[in-house]
């Protein structure tokens, strides 16, 4: 006897969790446009404009300074305990396995490393490009700054570019590059781009930071995301290394080898060769429907009937089984 059960949405969701996804060959990877290329030209000029504009201590200097002076975590004081907590969205450590571990679940689903290994690669350019100018000009925060009105550059500080604004861009940035549709892809740069400003316009809050720390630290980090499609070829090539080990080490002597799953055949190859779907109809029997109460469950037909102990029916010993001649019974007359 069949049980049927109503379906709930966690019974859905592990029903398309056990589907074997296929590999998205489909999916677009981003290529350097002229449009890209036009943008990380503009993006590098403005790079190389702040940087000089702080090195000749022009307006940009000044405005600093005057942001420091008014001293917004003093202004705004009741929002101070938000902004400690939301600046951790910058922070390269809890952000980093966050995003990873979303990435982590999109590889193991789709059977790509790409998601990974893109993630990995704009972090190394973050820590190349970004550490080498922090070292490099060596500029004093605001809390360590030294005199009025002075650009503090070469002073042994680490702080231009800003770390925490170039690596809020990076990291919510490079879910929006690895967007599967349009629609997310636009949705997760919203996203990224307000979170980024935030986390920005945070560390000017807490003082941490110059307002010119902050307007580099988002262009170094666009910057890195408009240069990773040059770096999809070498992504490619280290998915297929990695790839090919694993499949190397899982064919060495020693090992069992998977159980090959029966072949499912196209439409044309089936109207060829009309007994071969007996493999495919065997291993759909197989499977337990989803709506069948767990347990072995067998046909009507199968079940044979079963007088129960106890039973107080009397023994009939002129019955027969059915489907068998009963004797002929002796006709009296009178």
């Amino acid at each position: 006897m069949r049980t049927e059960r109503n379906l709930t949405r966690l019974d859905r969701v592990f029903a398309r969790l056990d589907r074997e996804p296929e590999r998205p060959v489909h999916l677009d990877v981003p290529k350097m446009s002229r449009h890209r290329i036009a943008l990380l030209v503009g993006s590098l000029a403005f790079y190389v404009a702040i940087v000089w504009a702080v090195v000749i201590t022009s307006w940009l200097v000044r405005l600093d300074w005057q942001v420091m002076f008014f001293r917004p975590y003093q202004q705004w004081s009741e929002i101070h305990a938000f902004v400690d907590y939301y600046v951790v969205l910058g922070q390269r450590g809890p952000t980093a396995v966050m995003v990873a571990a979303w990435l982590g679940w999109r590889s193991w689903r789709q059977h790509t490393l790409r998601p990974l290994l893109a993630l990995g690669v704009s972090l190394l350019l973050l820590n190349v490009t970004v550490g080498a100018a922090k070292y490099g000009m060596g500029r004093l925060g605001p809390h360590y700054a030294t005199t009025v009105g002075a650009n503090e550059m070469w002073a042994g500080g680490d702080i231009f570019p800003s770390g925490h604004t170039a690596n809020a861009v990076v990291t919510w940035g490079i879910l929006a590059y690895l967007a599967s549709t349009p629609r997310a892809r636009r949705w997760l740069s919203a996203l990224s781009a307000v979170t980024s400003l935030g986390v920005g316009l945070s560390t000017v809050y807490l003082g941490t930071h110059w307002l010119s720390d902050v307007i580099l630290g988002w262009v170094a980090g666009l910057l890195i995301l408009l240069a990773l499609p040059w770096f999809e070829p070498l992504i490619a090539r280290a998915e297929s290394l990695i790839l090919g080990l694993r499949d190397r080490w899982a064919a060495r002597p020693g090992r069992t080898a998977p159980a090959a799953s029966p072949a499912v055949l196209t439409p044309a190859a089936a109207d060829q060769d009309a007994p071969a779907r007996e493999p495919v109809a065997t291993a759909r029997s197989s499977r337990t429907p989803v709506y069948l109460a767990p347990g072995p469950h067998s046909t009507r037909a199968e079940r044979s009937p079963v007088t129960p102990a106890g039973s107080r029916r009397p023994p009939h010993s002129d019955r027969h089984p059915r489907g068998t001649a009963s004797p002929a019974r002796p006709v009296s007359g009178g």
